[in-house]
């Protein structure tokens, strides 16, 4: 295993060593140096004794035991670009070269953020305690369990490069999926090195028109991609701001593909309720009333389900009535929506208390699929609802099948499945007909057919 990043001098040489060793990008001082941790990696790529870099807080900068460290680091490394590609609050990335030939991307924690974010937390939780004090409707607590049980996992890079692996693996008959190799010997918690990837992001319609990438065909497939991970696998993705979802077109194949980035963050659905927010999205696409109530209800809404419905599908309460996938979206519901939302503050913050823990970052998703779809001029497309109901039948059949007893009802559910899914698919045929130009013109010849 390899360990930390180094980012040696001002003239942009930069490499990798064991665990916990940062260099910064200016003329070296002893403070610079203060940093110095080896940890788990006994067995690395390049090996560097302890007493060897200590000896380095003396070096001053552009001397010869200087080059001399810097030559000994850099045969991790063909090249690295000390400028990062991109940086949060968590992380900074920087493109490099391995001396294959391959380009990879290294997310490199920031050296404090680990002390740092513990103190925030506490922090966090003494402001809310103030404020629900001050306001008692204001209860917002549940934002601190959250940051507690979340920090830790986003944290460590080493469970982001198994969320990765899992989720390229779960979703591998998705060709048009790209999820970043992971180069495990040169990662470990603080470092992540993966294969780079290059692209634009998915909410940049001019980067998409320029490179001839189909608007409506990436709504769609990322809807795909995401109805898959929440009805059928319950392993969701819960990060999927444009920085992190990436559209290009496959330099080998020249194919779209979405690339997924950022795997810290994923929310693990318990199959009781990933099976009533299957049975509930299935009753808000029919406008099924009494089903929305019944599994709102079993969902922890209590007698708040009309504003949990709303809340769920960021649409009005006159559109879930009606059926969320026979109503489109309106510059008038999204005025009222955004009006609503403050007068409702104090029952949406009991709601968000009320439900589940694990609904709360699948609301935060929604939100930002949402999002990416308003940018897109995609929202509440047909193609989107009916790859929600081909998952949920899916989902809710191989439960079925998993309680059945004997193998003739196994096949009863499977034949009713299939039907299920062909209805869909008819269904989905019909619609791109009837908006294509043969679907046109059969409906401007049928008054002459009478």
């Amino acid at each position: 295993m390899a360990g930390h990043l180094l980012k040696v001098s001002s003239l942009a040489t930069a490499v990798f060593a064991t665990s916990g060793f940062y260099l910064y990008s200016r003329p070296l001082s002893l403070n610079d140096l203060s940093v110095v941790r080896f940890g788990r990696a006994a067995t690395t790529t390049v090996l560097i004794s302890v007493d060897y870099i200590t000896a380095f807080k003396h070096v001053e900068y552009d001397t010869e035991e200087y080059w001399a460290l810097k030559s000994k680091l850099s045969e991790l490394f063909v090249s690295f670009e000390v400028k990062p590609q991109g940086a949060a609050s968590l992380a900074q990335v920087h493109k490099a070269v391995l001396h294959d030939g391959r380009t990879v991307a290294i997310k490199v924690q920031h050296p404090k953020v680990q002390k740092q974010s513990s103190r925030d937390i506490v922090i966090m939780e003494v402001m809310l305690k103030a404020v629900h004090w001050l306001f008692p409707n204001f209860a917002f607590m549940w934002l601190v369990e959250e940051a507690k049980k979340n920090l830790p996992l986003e944290l460590d890079f080493l469970n982001e490069g198994h969320n990765a692996e899992k989720v390229a693996n779960m979703l591998a008959h998705f060709s048009f999926l790209k999820v970043p190799l992971i180069h495990w010997d040169l990662s470990t918690k603080r470092i992540l090195t993966m294969e780079f990837v290059e692209g634009g992001h998915i909410n940049d319609r001019d980067y998409m028109k320029k490179h001839g990438i189909n608007v409506n065909q990436i709504s769609e497939n990322l809807g795909k991609m995401y109805s898959e991970m929440i009805f059928v696998h319950g392993f969701v993705h819960c990060d999927p701001h444009p920085g992190n979802v990436l559209v290009r077109k496959c330099p080998r194949s020249g194919k779209t593909q979405i690339a997924l980035l950022d795997h810290g963050l994923y929310q693990v659905l318990q199959p009781a309720f990933r099976l009533d927010y299957c049975r509930l999205w299935q009753a808000l696409i029919k406008g099924d009333m009494s089903g929305v109530e019944r599994y709102s209800l079993r969902l922890g809404a209590g007698d708040l389900y009309a504003l949990f419905a709303c809340v769920v599908t960021s649409r009005s309460w006159t559109a879930v009535n009606a059926g969320i996938s026979s109503v489109p979206v309106t510059r008038s519901e999204d005025v009222e929506i955004r009006n609503n939302a403050s007068q409702y503050l104090p029952q949406i913050s009991e709601l968000l208390n009320r439900v589940p823990r694990q609904m709360l970052l699948l609301l935060k998703t929604n939100d930002l699929l949402r999002g990416i779809e308003t940018t897109l001029q995609t929202r509440a497309s047909s193609s989107s609802f009916i790859n929600m109901s081909r998952c949920c039948v899916r989902a809710m059949a191989r439960h079925r099948r998993s309680k059945a007893r004997s193998w003739r009802r196994r096949i009863q559910i499977t034949l009713a499945e299939c039907v299920d899914l062909w209805t869909l698919t008819m269904y989905e045929v019909f619609l791109r007909l009837s908006g294509s130009p043969l679907g046109h013109w059969l409906t401007a010849l049928l008054p002459f057919l009478h």
